[in-house]
């Protein structure tokens, strides 16, 4: 195992992508409860960006303070290094991939070596490549908890009451705004898994993309508004989320829910006319549930679709990609 230094991002300021520095600083030492990851590849994810702004977008109830330099990232494939005394599940060359101490922004993810709670991972699936493997966590477990699984007790900071979840079956129609996104194209492909009826929305670019995940219908936004083309949906998940979100309230039945990944702002004698619920829950980091995704990605089931990839040294050009949007699948870095 390496004894000294590696390569990471950190951030010393708040800005733009050019604040992304690339620097040298001591490898991490595993606690207990963790192990040390050499990184294979990192997945890039709307937080980073959020914490490279310094938090500026979200919420004061969200309750978050950074103190610099920090690392940003959250998401890694890679292979165990060295193993912390009290973990007994992971051993030295596994290879594995999770999300890291989500919904804390302390997942120091941008770097060659990666100290993670052994919780937070599990074992890569063997078909699935490390790059295509950093690209699912958060996303991935975002789509998973909205619409499988919560898996947590913890409520959302963006909501007093417990989310209410909707169960998927032949019977539900699901609409899924931003659908070829890093989040929406895992909840195209997991809702149709559940055997739902899915109405995908995004620009004309993404439509073969979408129709190949398994969309039933599609949507272009740019020609045409979904609340005047689609009525009695039983849920809508929208994964832009913003003053629009609203909107989607007159596309659902009564009776149906509205889950904003992203918060929005909803009329409550709205929601309480049209009957409608509007719920929202935060991702979390957990091993358990990315072990059962693993499983679909490692069967082909689930797949993971790749926008583009960049080395971990240009994480700067990853956020300007970023920044540009219209994003199909994710964008990941890849570490030498």
């Amino acid at each position: 195992m390496p004894t000294h230094t590696m390569r990471a991002i950190r951030l010393h300021e708040h800005g733009g992508p050019e604040v992304l520095r690339y620097d040298e600083v001591p490898i991490p030492e595993p606690k207990p409860d963790e192990v040390l990851v050499r990184a294979h590849a990192i997945g890039v994810n709307p937080p980073d960006w959020y914490l490279r702004d310094g938090l500026i977008d979200l919420p004061p109830e969200a309750e978050l303070k950074i103190s610099l330099p920090v690392i940003p990232g959250t998401d890694v494939s890679g292979a165990v290094e060295a193993v912390g005394a009290d973990v007994d599940d992971l051993s030295i060359g596994d290879e594995v991939f999770g999300l890291l101490r989500f919904p804390s922004f302390n997942g120091s993810a941008y770097a060659e070596y990666v100290a993670a709670r052994a919780s937070d991972l599990t074992r890569k699936p063997a078909n699935v490549d490390h790059v295509h493997a950093a690209g699912a966590p958060m996303a991935g477990l975002t789509a998973w908890q909205y619409l499988i699984e919560l898996g947590h007790d913890h409520p959302s900071p963006f909501q007093a009451e417990r989310h209410h979840p909707v169960s998927l079956d032949a019977g539900t129609t699901v609409l899924i705004n931003g659908a070829a996104g890093g989040v929406g194209h895992f909840a195209v492909q997991l809702a149709k898994w559940r055997g739902a009826r899915v109405i995908a929305v995004a620009s004309g670019a993404h439509e073969s993309f979408l129709r190949e995940l398994g969309a039933d219908q599609f949507i272009d936004y740019t020609k045409s508004r979904p609340e005047e083309l689609v009525h009695d949906v039983d849920l809508v998940l929208d994964t832009v989320g913003g003053r629009e979100s609203s909107r989607f309230l007159r596309t659902l039945k009564r009776g149906g829910a509205l889950f904003p990944v992203f918060p929005g702002v909803y009329d409550p004698e709205e929601t309480a006319k049209l009957d409608v619920t509007v719920s929202i829950t935060q991702v979390r980091s957990n091993g358990a549930q990315l072990a059962e995704l693993g499983r679909l990605l490692d069967t082909g089931t689930v797949r993971v679709a790749l926008d583009s990839t960049f080395p971990l040294a240009e994480a700067r050009a990853a956020h300007e990609r970023a920044a540009r949007g219209h994003i199909q699948g994710k964008i990941v870095l890849t570490a030498a």
